[in-house]
């Protein structure tokens, strides 16, 4: 990334509960360019969503971001989105 640039990947997960532990595999990979992650569901005490939303904050090349960002957009049910924030 560009000095100054900020990548954040919002991504939406459809079914939670059955691609989680691939997902968790693919971000611990890329975990040295993950430098804040958000995990987001609704819960109440009888209930658990089946969806989720991860946010994340990156660090390094965008390269890096967009890799994996294309290896989620892969699996079905998950929709990636991509914010640049630059700073002069």
């Amino acid at each position: 990334m560009k000095n100054g640039e900020h990548v954040v990947l919002g991504i939406h997960i459809q079914n939670r509960v059955k691609d989680a532990p691939e997902i968790q595999k693919l971000l611990t990979s890329f975990g040295c360019n993950i430098k804040t992650r958000i995990g987001l569901h609704e819960v109440t005490e009888d209930f658990c969503s089946g969806s989720g939303l991860v946010i994340l904050e990156m660090v390094g090349d965008v390269s890096i971001s967009n890799k994996l960002a294309d290896s989620l957009n892969a699996f079905d049910g998950v929709e990636v989105q991509k914010m640049i924030f630059g700073h002069d």
